[in-house]
């Protein structure tokens, strides 16, 4: 892996990089590596992911469940590590959408982003809908239905006002949240390690009985979600590429940076709570529902419940924040390239340099989820979320795919972040830990209730069902003059410097 050693580029050195490849510079390049990596881990936010997903996983496969965070980091780095190479030479706004685009087809690219679209809409509403639980309990109201849509309307609203006031705001944010998030996952994660441990380390080996009379393999592989939750949203950085100062640098860094650091920060919280279980059996048996709130009154007392909140309520805005700049990006692109109804609209920036309109879409229609849960069945939320992590790795593996077959073509990485002779290897294996992640997202459960267990696949199909049929009607794209499939032409054009 290798990273050139000249000189950091300027503004104009990075618009002249996007000018090649098609594009104006019309953002203000006001992030830097460090408010890039925040961006990303504060999206990845491991304290939203071990928060919602420890009781789950401990409930399922025990204490073990723990060494999926290990797996997971391990693939995602992979596929970090993909993202960077082309990022590095196609550091354009949107992401996802262009980095397919460029390296394969404007249709392929329209579909992956289609269901990414949608994974990003629906783990935004979900993150503002989990997080009113937070502000409810600092508050000490009662959460009732027309609280939560008042609270997740409100976490919606907040963030868009901040997004709107400008990437610098944006940055800012992100890095109180990074703070936040750092305290609330290591800072507490070691206090929990080394003041409060009331298990032994062998605890992680005990599978409390969790397999019955069987082999535990099946169960520990039904954890899998643990680890499979937590380690995305690094692709954010890349999102915003066109506002970060030397972005085919930084961003690869960042990206790496936040799985590094994020993976690192989710597995002390995660083992700092596994040790510092007063009850693991209850937890386990799921008599305990709520553990995590359990372990913090015990430990750090009332106060130090309350100001726990406080990190954690930071922490679920600065994910919010992110998710919504992210999102609006992608529909920037999108629009910038001519592959909407209404591109023209969706392209505005405003005198800030942020995509105004594009923002709107990424509140309002989150917004109106938040109003279809609240007139909706109970569970409806866990219904319509089901799918979103199962489309983000769909999303995520098209551009692992589309970056191999440009490979085959003859594709060798002309960005500054590069993992030389390395690149092919590192693809294929990121690509296989990719499907066999999408196969343990979408395995259908067993509950015998057809829509509680085939719902990731239902909605993954229903979503491309419908961008299918619209690509096909609409043609979208028709009237777009950006190159696709260009990966080889540009790499040699960068080249010649």
């Amino acid at each position: 892996m290798t990273t050139d050693s000249a000189p950091r580029n300027t503004s104009s050195d990075d618009d002249a990089h996007l000018k090649k490849l098609g594009y104006d510079g019309n953002f203000n390049r006001s992030l830097s590596l460090w408010g890039t990596f925040a961006l990303g881990f504060t999206y990845l936010s491991p304290l939203v992911g071990v928060y919602s997903l420890f009781a789950y996983g401990i409930s399922l496969g025990g204490p073990p469940s723990i060494f999926w965070l290990v797996i997971v980091g391990t693939g995602q780095l992979l596929v970090a590590l993909v993202f960077g190479e082309v990022v590095s030479q196609y550091p354009i706004s949107g992401g996802i959408y262009p980095w397919v685009r460029r390296l394969s087809s404007a249709r392929f690219a329209w579909i992956a982003a289609w269901v990414y679209i949608w994974a990003i809409i629906v783990t935004v509403t979900a993150v503002a809908e989990y997080g009113t639980s937070f502000l409810a309990s600092l508050l000490g109201l009662q959460p009732t239905k027309e609280l939560t849509l008042f609270l997740a309307i409100a976490f919606l609203v907040v963030a868009l006002v901040v997004n709107l006031s400008g990437t610098k705001a944006l940055a800012r944010v992100a890095k109180i949240g990074l703070a936040a998030e750092l305290i609330g996952v290591i800072g507490v994660g070691l206090f929990l390690i080394l003041f409060e441990r009331k298990n032994d380390f062998s605890v992680l080996f005990d599978t409390f009985g969790t397999q019955g009379d069987g082999s535990y393999l099946p169960v520990f592989v039904g954890a899998a979600l643990t680890g499979l939750f937590l380690f995305y949203g690094f692709e954010a950085c890349g999102e915003v590429a066109e506002e970060v100062s030397n972005p085919a640098k930084a961003i690869p860094r960042a990206m790496i940076m936040t799985i590094l650091v994020g993976g690192l920060s989710g597995l002390i919280a995660f083992l700092g709570y596994i040790l510092a279980a007063p009850d693991l059996a209850s937890i386990v048996s799921g008599e305990d529902a709520d553990p995590i709130a359990g372990i913090l009154e015990a430990s750090l007392g009332t106060v130090g419940a309350k100001i726990f909140l406080v990190v954690a309520l930071t922490a679920f805005l600065s994910c919010v924040l992110s998710l919504q700049a992210a999102g609006s990006r992608l529909l920037y692109s999108f629009g910038r390239d001519k592959m909407m109804p209404g591109h023209r609209w969706l392209s505005e920036l405003s005198t800030k340099k942020v995509p105004r309109n594009a923002l709107l879409v990424a509140c309002i229609v989150p917004i109106l989820i938040c109003v279809l849960i609240y007139v909706g069945q109970d569970g409806l939320l866990n219904q319509i979320t089901a799918f979103a992590v199962l489309g983000i790795y769909f999303a995520f593996q098209s551009v692992v795919f589309a970056s191999l077959l440009a490979r085959l073509k003859g594709w060798k990485p002309a960005g500054p972040f590069s993992l030389g002779a390395w690149g092919m290897l590192v693809n294929i294996v990121a690509l296989a830990y990719g499907v066999i992640a999408m196969i343990l997202l979408a395995t259908p459960g067993t509950s015998g209730d057809f829509l509680a267990d085939w719902i990731v696949l239902v909605g993954l199909a229903l979503v491309l069902a419908t961008g299918g049929i619209y690509m096909m009607i609409a043609r979208p794209g028709r009237n777009s003059t950006i190159p696709e499939g260009d990966a080889v032409e540009i790499a040699a054009l960068l080249r010649e410097g």
